[in-house]
């Protein structure tokens, strides 16, 4: 089979073995798979001093990423009676195997989605809702990921929301936040292309940094509600940006993924008395309540996907990604058998 492979921080599209189910697993077409910021932090810093994995996985050895996935059952291994060949699924991104759990897509152990074929656990995948596309079931993942950090937050009625960042987990916060009844929730982006769908996903104002900074726009919006800050862009000093506009006893939710050595300055934190909040991931309910929403129409992920991709295009697609001013969420389809065929509806 072939398969998008991360070797020595480039991609190369070739032919790997096709993996083989063992008990409690099914072999899974790849239907669509997002491509995640954290992908891209992931190539370019993984394994290197400071950065993601260091210790932790063998940067000689190949990976393939690819961990919010769509996908059809096309072999069961033993001891399967959950699911049958053809389901259409989703899942939380980790493999049960006789050695213990492992993270798909993010490791050199347990490949991912940027592959025709991957292997996952019966037992965790969620059938996708008859009618639902394969490319927004995909979205699920991500999605998920902001509604946990909205419920970690705590944040309640009366409070007000700072986004940093409208990439698609600041977008899956402003959607989360937006559906709890938090109002008004004031985001801030440089692409243009993402501002506006920060609007459309739930922002009640949305700013170019370089025209106004998050927090006077907040003091010009809501001047006497308390702000939660969100920081979903994931880069060196935005932490520390963060904790230098929240008010005292604030909490900061850190949702972006920096995979580099970072500085903040710690009596920001200790005058104010600060609450910093690093979230990660998601629950299972919060996963599944995410699919459902997503069926259900409460979630319009159709409009974070900008472009869709086949494995050869997959590392122009990663270049694609640096421009944000015109893309947010591309999808790749492994087995399209070209650039414009969509994927075939759960059904």
């Amino acid at each position: 089979m072939r398969a998008a492979v991360m070797r020595n921080h480039q991609l190369f599209v070739e032919e790997v073995e096709e993996p083989k189910p063992g008990p409690g697993q099914v072999l899974v077409e790849t239907l669509a798979c997002g491509i995640c910021g954290s992908d891209l932090h992931f190539l370019k810093h993984a394994g290197r001093p400071g950065g993601m994995g260091e210790g932790l996985f063998d940067p000689d050895l190949d990976v393939i990423m690819g961990h919010e996935f769509s996908a059809r059952v096309v072999e069961l291994g033993g001891d399967v009676s959950t699911l049958e060949i053809g389901d259409v699924v989703v899942s939380i991104p980790v493999l049960a195997t006789a050695d213990g759990m492992g993270s798909i897509g993010l490791s050199d152990q347990y490949p991912g989605a940027y592959a025709e074929k991957m292997l996952l656990t019966a037992m965790i995948c969620q059938k996708v809702p008859d009618g639902l596309d394969p490319r927004h079931a995909a979205l699920t993942e991500p999605m998920a990921v902001g509604l946990h950090a909205v419920n970690v937050s705590t944040i309640a009625k009366g409070e007000t929301a700072i986004v940093h960042g409208c990439g698609p987990i600041g977008l899956a916060i402003i959607s989360a936040l937006s559906l709890a009844g938090i109002e008004p929730i004031v985001a801030a982006d440089f692409s243009r292309v993402r501002r506006k769908l920060g609007v459309e996903l739930g922002a009640h104002e949305v700013v170019d940094p370089n025209d106004e900074p998050t927090v006077a726009a907040w003091r010009r919006v809501a001047p006497n509600q308390r702000p939660v800050i969100f920081e979903a862009v994931g880069v060196p000093g935005m932490i520390d940006q963060a904790m230098k506009e929240a008010p005292p006893a604030g909490r900061v939710i850190v949702a972006g993924v920096c995979m580099e050595p970072d500085t903040i300055t710690p009596i920001v934190g200790i005058f104010n008395q600060l609450t910093i909040q690093f979230v990660l991931g998601y629950t299972p309910e919060e996963f599944n309540a995410t699919l459902a929403s997503i069926a259900a129409g409460d979630i319009d992920v159709a409009k974070l996907i900008t472009a869709e991709v086949g494995l050869d295009e997959v590392p122009q697609a990663f270049e694609m990604l640096a421009k944000p001013d015109e893309q947010v969420k591309v999808i790749v389809t492994p087995n399209a058998r070209s650039r414009g065929e969509r994927p075939a509806s759960a059904s």
